[in-house]
């Protein structure tokens, strides 16, 4: 699964963005995939952190990269977008171009669709929730009714629970 994971995110990076000059993972569900398509494509790789360590530099960016470096960012997952879209920034300042970002999974929220737009970055993922909800259907794992709950879900998470009649 590893392998495939990999190679998927490669090819999304080279189809989406053309191959850049770095790839960065975002801290912590980014940074093994990041390595592993940044090994792939035989480029250098950096990982943004969620926070600056408390001594040293303080970097939100570990490893090199130089201003005017072009950037694809690598991501597992995308809820609202926030944490990614605070390593794109964190790239920026640091002098970085940034492509775009590839993740492995989106939950499609509008609130991340609405922001990447903003941050005016593209990204792509290899599956998202509406297709996980559409395989599980078709191959009996989610019923019908089950089926219109979980998409709900995904409309409104925030507010999904305080409709249910629990018995």
């Amino acid at each position: 699964m590893r392998t495939f994971i990999r190679q998927e995110l490669t090819r999304a990076v080279l189809a989406k963005f053309e191959k850049p000059d770095v790839i960065a993972g975002v801290a912590t569900g980014g940074i093994a995939h990041g390595a592993l398509v940044a090994q792939e494509l035989g480029i250098p790789f950096v990982y943004v952190r969620s926070s600056a360590k408390g001594h040293g530099m303080e970097n939100l960016v570990e490893g090199k990269v130089e201003a005017g470096q072009t950037v694809v960012v690598i991501e597992d997952l995308i809820s609202t977008g926030m944490s990614s879209l605070k390593a794109v920034k964190a790239l920026r300042e640091s002098g970085a171009i940034v492509k775009g970002l590839v993740s492995i999974f989106d939950y499609g929220f509008e609130q991340a669709v609405r922001q990447f737009q903003e941050e005016k970055c593209p990204y792509f993922s290899l599956s998202d929730y509406s297709s996980l909800i559409d395989r599980a259907t078709e191959n009996g794992y989610v019923g019908r009714e089950d089926e219109e709950q979980l998409r709900a879900w995904r409309l409104s998470p925030e507010t999904w629970g305080s409709s249910l009649k629990i018995a």
